[in-house]
Order: structure tokens, then C-alpha cells, then sequence
């Protein structure tokens, strides 16, 4: 089962995505791509397409409840980095409700985080790619 944001994107077509234009690729190499941007004020930027009805960012490709993906993803804003799914780390994310809530889908619930129960590399488990952890080499004298 793949992390729960891929067959989602509600967050992408719900919210104005704001951001200081520090953050552009224009202050500094690997910020966000400033083409895909408009000012909205002095110091602030925003992803194309949030500062409309209605809401989509120019960097999701989705169609949303059934796939998604940001295509800006290593250079996405800070405000993009800070959003939480629900139950991903423990506990609701109203933010996450109420997008997915907008787009005629269900709250995630901590069941649809149960999927990393079992790829943890630190046990006998097999990790995320299948395959199981070698146990040690022995050490020769």
C-alpha cells in the first residue's frame, strides 16, 4: 500500500500555497521554480493556480482521490513541507480533514498508516523494497 498523499491531492486543489520569495529559485539555487509562481505581495509568492476559484497548483499532477504527485517535489515551499496527513505522525491533521473533506473524500484514520508496520529495517521484517536483512558476517580472528 503506497503512502496515502499519492492517491490523494485534495491539499493541492484546497489551499493557497504563500510563501516568502526567498524561497525562489530566484534568490537561490533549488528553491522554487519562480516561473510557476505570482507575487502576491512585497515579500510574498504564491503557486499559481492557489490564488484562484478554483484552487489547483500549478505543480500537482492528480487526479485527485485517485492519483497524485507534486512535480516540483524536492522544490516545493516550506509552507508544501509543513502540511501533514492525518495519523501519519499520531494524530488528526485538520488541515488534511478538511481538504480531503472538500473533494468528497473520508478522513484518513491511523488504519491507513498500518502499511509501515512492517518495514521496519531494524527487525526481521523485510524493508520497504522486499528484502529481508542479512543477518552479521561472522568476524575473523
Amino acid at each position: 500500500m503506497p503512502h496515502p498523499c499519492l492517491s490523494c491531492g485534495a491539499c493541492c486543489a484546497q489551499y493557497r500555497v504563500a510563501f516568502h520569495w526567498m524561497e525562489s529559485d530566484e534568490a537561490g539555487e533549488g528553491g522554487v521554480p519562480h516561473a510557476l509562481t505570482r507575487r502576491l505581495d512585497p515579500h510574498r509568492l504564491c503557486m499559481q493556480g492557489t490564488h484562484s476559484d478554483p484552487v489547483r497548483c500549478v505543480a500537482l499532477d492528480a487526479d485527485i482521490g485517485v492519483y497524485s504527485r507534486c512535480t516540483i517535489l524536492p522544490h516545493r515551499p516550506s509552507v508544501c513541507r509543513e502540511v501533514d496527513a492525518s495519523w501519519e505522525y499520531g494524530q488528526a491533521s485538520p488541515q488534511c480533514d478538511r481538504a480531503r473533506a472538500g473533494h468528497g473524500l473520508t478522513p484518513l484514520t491511523p488504519a491507513d498508516w498500518r502499511w509501515r508496520d512492517d518495514a521496519d529495517n531494524d527487525g526481521p521484517q523485510p524493508d520497504d523494497s522486499g528484502n529481508t536483512p542479512s543477518p552479521p558476517s561472522p568476524i575473523a580472528a
